[in-house]
């Protein structure tokens, strides 16, 4: 955390933005309401959005996120790590769904919405499974947010447009 408290202070108003909208959107106690609650405090972030890589330095598209996908499992290469398939996947459906949800006319201008639902959902739907298969306590929400990929979308597109608007102590750019 930082010291001057904005991290926790932003993570405090996406906290309540997002059950505000799963209240408005009758959906209460919904489980993957932190969890997106995170994906948007950690996504502020420009590096978080768009991480270093070891295909591609800098991975700022879906594409580029594949071939990370990729290269995980080059065995001659200095960078394998099959491992790190879990991480990127998950990556791609976080991405995916942030996109969709609070940039929806980008990703729409680039005719790319189903394309970007359905590696969303996939991703999503494999780190579930892995999550399950190693027994972890993530698997069910991974596997909700495949299943519900869309109603997802719609919820931070909602976010988005009622609470994200003009706040005084953050400039989003999330508009």
């Amino acid at each position: 955390m930082a010291t001057d408290g904005k991290p926790v202070e932003l993570r405090r108003f996406f906290d309540r933005a997002i059950r505000a909208t799963f209240a408005d959107l009758a959906l209460p106690n919904d489980p993957a309401a932190p969890y997106l609650a995170d994906l948007l405090t950690r996504f502020a972030r420009t590096e978080n959005l768009f991480p270093r890589g070891a295909a591609v330095p800098r991975l700022e598209t879906v594409v580029d996120m594949l071939l990370e996908v990729q290269a995980a499992w080059t065995e001659d290469a200095p960078t394998w790590q099959p491992e790190h398939e879990v991480s990127v996947r998950r990556h791609i459906g976080d991405y995916t769904l942030f996109m969709t949800g609070v940039f929806p006319e980008r990703v729409e201008r680039m005719s790319s919405t189903g394309w970007y639902i359905s590696q969303g959902k996939r991703a999503y739907h494999f780190v579930s499974e892995h999550d399950r298969a190693a027994a972890r306590q993530g698997a069910p929400v991974f596997r909700r947010l495949a299943e519900r990929f869309e109603h997802y979308a719609g919820a931070l597109d909602y976010a988005r447009r009622v609470y994200f608007t003009d706040h005084p102590a953050f400039r989003l750019g999330f508009g």
